[in-house]
């Protein structure tokens, strides 16, 4: 009854500190992406509204990033709570030692984060998509689209007064494979049609092999090679799918089957889907940490020192997490090795912490 009781009691109180230190990184995050939102529009004739709308939209992708700070700073808050009120002593005269403390955080903080990743996650993920539609709608090159589909790649191009549409059954590196180009008119008339065994789309002169061309009167012609322009490359087609925080967690698994189905690289992919499946372990590896350098303040000159010590982490882990993602998207590191080398690195060193803790 006594176990349960404390527990109920520090729950609280820990969701208390975590609700306010959201708030308070919701409001920078606000402040910061308004300002950005304003800067973007300023050259267009909206009112403030469409800013502030941005910026709510976007707002809580942002709060997610920041998560393993506001875990470890609401976990450093919380210590400085039990200490100053004198609660950690009374609930060590009642056998709960730091041991205790911290499993308790740790079940409090796992089950938190898969909260956090089942609803919160697809939440801020559907508020995204919509931010980048509305955002997108702005961009001077709007006019510009590319899909991938369980049908292949579909771009929408626009040159010199004509829509061009493309598909492409597969794509490698610098080539799209068994692709046709049909070209219209404004009036959305075909001009004409071209099937390619390859294009060569380095840059935005793409280079067409084996073409069979057929014109406006039905005619067919068959060509070696043949050049056109586009606004696209094998770059820009790439970066079109970097921002995957707009997908869900089925979005994720859609997209994914549709890129093997054209032979796009799905490693971005893969990093965005162990990100969410270590999450929950990075996020319970903070709370350890961050726990193991407050739990024995002895006064507010060490209290001072230890949340340094706390923010330089979290720099640190936010550069170190980076770096790592690099190393597996370069194939310096296998690819999930790199997503899940920041979350063991912190286990490891918490475990170490652990097994001293009761000893103090």
């Amino acid at each position: 009854m006594i176990i349960s009781t404390y527990k109920k009691y520090l729950f609280y109180k820990l969701l208390k500190k975590k609700i306010i230190i959201c708030f308070i990184f919701f409001v920078i995050a606000m402040i910061i992406n308004l300002l950005e939102e304003i800067g973007f529009l300023r050259d267009s004739n909206d009112t403030l509204f469409t800013p502030i709308l941005l910026t709510f939209l976007n707002a809580p992708s942002l709060l997610y990033e920041m998560l393993p700070f506001i875990f470890l700073i609401s976990t450093q808050l919380f210590f400085i709570d039990l200490n100053e009120s004198g609660e950690i002593f009374t609930l060590r005269k009642f056998g709960i030692d730091n041991l205790e403390i911290i499993k308790f955080l740790i079940m409090t903080s796992l089950l938190i984060s898969l909260i956090v990743i089942i609803i919160f996650y697809n939440f801020s993920s559907i508020l995204k998509k919509q931010y980048l539609i509305i955002k997108n709608s702005y961009a001077n090159d709007n006019k510009y689209l590319a899909v991938i589909t369980k049908n292949g790649l579909w771009i929408k191009d626009s040159l010199d007064n004509q829509i061009i549409i493309i598909n492409a059954k597969k794509i490698e590196v610098d080539h799209l494979i068994d692709s046709s180009v049909t070209i219209l008119n404004n009036d959305f008339n075909i001009v004409e049609n071209l099937v390619a065994k390859k294009i060569n789309i380095k840059d935005k002169n793409w280079e067409l092999f084996d073409v069979l061309k057929t014109n406006e009167d039905n005619t067919s012609i068959k060509l070696k090679r043949l050049n056109i322009q586009s606004n696209f490359n094998y770059e820009r087609i790439n970066n079109l799918y970097s921002d995957l925080s707009s997908l869900t967690f089925l979005g994720l698994l859609k997209i994914e089957k549709d890129y093997k189905s054209i032979g796009y690289s799905t490693n971005e992919i893969i990093i965005q889907k162990h990100s969410l499946y270590s999450f929950p372990f990075l996020l319970c590896a903070i709370t350890i940490i961050s726990s193991l350098i407050m739990i024995n303040i002895k006064n507010k000159t060490n209290l001072f020192k230890n949340i340094g010590i706390g923010v330089l982490i979290s720099v640190l882990l936010y550069y170190f997490k980076n770096f790592s993602n690099l190393l597996g998207e370069n194939d310096n590191l296998p690819l999930i090795l790199s997503v899940w080398l920041p979350s063991i690195f912190l286990l490891s060193i918490s475990l170490i912490g652990i097994i001293k803790i009761n000893e103090n």
